[in-house]
C-alpha cells in the first residue's frame, strides 16, 4: 500500500545570490565560527547540491545525525542555511528540509562605508 504522505516531493526555493559580511571588530559575527567546522563545511557541501532533511545530511557526510542537529542550528542561526519545506516520512513524522540560504558569502575587512569605489 503506498503512502499517503509524499516521501521526497521537490523543492521550490531560490536562495540569496550574495550574502556580505563585515567584520570590523564592534559587532561579533556567528558566521565564521559556524563555518570554522569541518562538518559544518561538509553540511553546507551537500547542501551545495540540493535541499535535503538532517537524516539525509547525516549519511551523505558519515556523521551522526545528533552532531549534523548541532550545526544545522548553528548554520541557521547565522543565516547560512534556512528552512526550504517539510517533509513527511512514511510513518506521518515531520522533516525539516534545508538548503543554503545564500548562493555566494562575502567576507570583508573593515568598514566598507569609509571606503571610496
Amino acid at each position: 500500500m503506498a503512502s499517503v504522505f509524499p516521501h521526497h516531493p521537490p523543492v521550490d526555493y531560490a536562495p540569496r545570490q550574495q550574502t556580505d559580511i563585515v567584520v570590523d571588530g564592534t559587532e561579533p559575527t556567528d558566521v565564521l565560527q559556524s563555518l570554522s567546522s569541518e562538518a559544518a563545511q561538509e553540511i553546507l557541501g551537500a547542501l551545495s547540491d540540493e535541499p535535503q532533511t538532517a537524516s539525509d545530511i547525516a549519511d551523505s557526510v558519515d556523521r551522526s545525525l545528533q552532531s549534523v542537529s548541532y550545526h544545522l542550528d548553528r548554520l541557521c542561526k547565522a543565516d547560512l542555511i534556512e528552512p526550504a519545506e517539510t517533509w513527511y516520512s512514511e510513518k506521518g513524522t515531520e522533516m525539516t528540509v534545508y538548503a543554503l540560504a545564500t548562493k555566494r558569502l562575502v567576507v570583508e575587512f573593515g568598514d566598507t562605508a569609509d571606503q571610496s569605489i
